[in-house]
């Protein structure tokens, strides 16, 4: 039986020892790069070669990042994009979000996060309407997604570099409560139904980053929760596993609960369809 083909990679960036770092991070795995340096190479480049995935650096000589987004979205749709750079600004996240980028990491980044994000993209479809940016001020973006677990997860990679002047653990750990929280939006105000959209925006105070979800559902009651962890008693820690099995619901339910020991405030709305998470600074 013939070994399976390597995945093929484009890195973009104009510093050669970007190159020899992704080089030696894809060492021994399922990967194979080449490198330019610039955009207008790499637009060149795809005009005789092709890849599975384009690593591109926002800063570069020239023609920048964003603007090779661009054309390649306009060129080559099929190809996943991952945009990087090592100055982490809002602009910058929400212009490689609005040009469709398959997905944003900034630098410096571990092995483990590049390659976790260059096997995500692989299987990222990126729709024209998945993600809607209805207000880019930095300290204030609002977006509208539509109900599909895929775009919540996207979404969730790009948000996780918003508080970019918090320490990584901290990012992590605010950038899972939000999933959890977006993803309870999506599958149960949404009920999966990519007709249905969740609004949401992220809002940074000089004392505190706050998160707000909208969902489209009927809302719910702490009381009707048995499916969550945050349900259960100390007896009985797991008594929710077995019910969302017996429910077809996906495994997990731990979410809630994590939230609430991470956030400082965590509010619901009287109906339980809109929900703010507080964390302060």
């Amino acid at each position: 039986m013939p070994a399976p083909q390597p995945h093929r990679l484009l890195i973009v960036d104009d510093d050669p020892s970007i190159h020899e770092l992704v080089q030696a991070m894809l060492a021994g795995t399922s990967w194979k790069a080449d490198s330019v340096s610039s955009a207008e190479e790499t637009l060149a480049r795809l005009q005789t070669n092709s890849y599975d995935v384009v690593l591109a650096d926002i800063l570069m000589p020239g023609m920048d990042g964003l603007a090779l987004l661009g054309q390649l979205r306009a060129r080559h749709p099929d190809i996943p994009v991952v945009m990087t750079t090592v100055k982490n600004t809002p602009d910058h996240v929400l212009g490689s979000l609005r040009r469709e980028a398959a997905a944003y990491v900034s630098k410096p980044f571990t092995r483990d996060t590049i390659l976790t994000t260059l096997q995500n993209a692989l299987s990222t479809s990126v729709g024209d309407d998945d993600i809607k940016i209805l207000s880019d001020k930095p300290h204030w973006i609002s977006l509208q997604i539509r109900c599909r677990i895929a775009t919540a997860d996207r979404l969730t990679q790009f948000v996780r570099e918003l508080p970019s002047d918090l320490d990584p653990d901290q990012r992590e750990l605010i950038a899972t409560a939000f999933r959890e929280l977006l993803l309870n939006a999506v599958e149960h105000g949404g009920h999966l139904d990519p007709e249905k959209t969740v609004d949401l925006s992220y809002i940074r105070t000089t004392r505190a980053i706050v998160y707000y979800i909208r969902d489209p559902g009927e809302g719910f009651s702490m009381d009707t929760l048995a499916h969550a962890a945050v349900a259960n008693t100390a007896e009985e820690p797991f008594r929710h596993v077995e019910l969302r099995r017996k429910m077809g619901i996906r495994p997990g339910g731990f979410g809630l609960l994590m939230t609430k020991s991470f956030a400082d405030e965590l509010i619901y709305s009287a109906k339980g369809n809109e929900v703010i998470l507080i964390k302060y600074l």
